[in-house]
């Protein structure tokens, strides 16, 4: 069985009854799937593998709800290895120059969905194609990122544009996949948006993005290109930032980023004035 996905522009097919299986249950790959008559050549595949190499080298550690995970080297490429408390671990990995990304274990939706995200992230990287911690709003044809920490309110605002700027809707809510292409920004929808079920097989030109923060009233600033750097680099991911090779693709995919993009920071109230502002920075003569 071969199911074929495009997301972002990067088509990739999912290879084998049990792993098809799996994928087809999480409801946000629906909207990206194709047509089985489609010929197009893909740029990777997902395949179930037999036993994980090992890790020789852990590059980043990290945790979500009861796993630990680690990113790193094994002797012939990249490694992922998800270990949930009390069950067997989940793994992908993928070896340097191949078109294969294998996957095995505790086949748990929480495990190979999030091990989908990274090995997309893995293959598309080299293409100027990155995974933005995120919620995007779109407005007047547009998309606009907010960025910032868990907590910090992404979600509540991106609902402010909508409940009160007309015509405003939600691309994706967690992790907008965003694309450099011909000198230009694209924001596309993806499988992965959080605890939001927002699934849209849609690309929109990326105009600006905010990183917000709390504060006691609602104040908006366009940023430098340094400033710009320190708001758009804590939400690329961090499993990325610790391989020289994998980094120069993020440094790469930021440089463009800039050079194409307008950056404010937002300190905000969770109000309608908030929304307000930010949309009327950003699109003054639409809003």
């Amino acid at each position: 069985m071969i199911h074929k996905y495009s997301v972002a522009g990067h088509i990739f097919v999912v290879e084998g009854d049990k792993i098809c299986r799996m994928v087809s249950q999480i409801a946000g790959f629906k909207p990206f799937l194709l047509d089985k008559d489609n010929t197009s050549e893909p740029l990777f595949r997902f395949v179930e593998g037999q036993t994980a190499p090992l890790m020789q080298q852990a590059l980043y550690h990290f945790d979500y709800e009861d796993v630990h995970g680690i990113f790193g080297r094994y002797n012939e490429g990249y490694l992922l290895h998800l270990q949930p408390q009390d069950k067997e671990a989940f793994c992908l990995w993928h070896r340097d120059g191949d078109k294969d990304v294998q996957m095995n274990g505790l086949w748990e939706v929480y495990l190979y969905r999030f091990a989908l995200w990274l090995g997309f992230g893995l293959m598309t990287l080299p293409y100027h194609t990155v995974a933005i911690h995120s919620s995007c709003i779109l407005y007047q044809g547009k998309a606009v990122l907010f960025l910032g920490e868990s907590g910090t309110g992404k979600s509540t605002h991106t609902r402010l544009w909508r409940e009160h700027i007309a015509g405003a809707t939600l691309l994706n809510d967690d992790s907008p996949i965003i694309r450099i292409e011909e000198g230009k920004v694209w924001a596309y929808g993806s499988p992965w948006s959080g605890k939001t079920p927002c699934y849209k097989a849609e690309r929109h030109e990326l105009t600006a993005c905010v990183r917000l923060s709390q504060g006691p009233e609602n104040i908006i600033k366009k940023l430098s290109v340094l400033q710009a750097y320190g708001a758009i680099h804590p939400s690329c991911p961090p499993e990325f930032a610790y391989d020289n090779k994998l980094y120069d693709h993020v440094g790469s995919f930021i440089n463009h980023l800039l050079s194409n993009t307008r950056f404010y920071h937002l300190s905000c109230l969770p109000n309608a004035e908030a929304a307000q502002l930010s949309c009327q920075s950003i699109f003054p003569n639409e809003a």
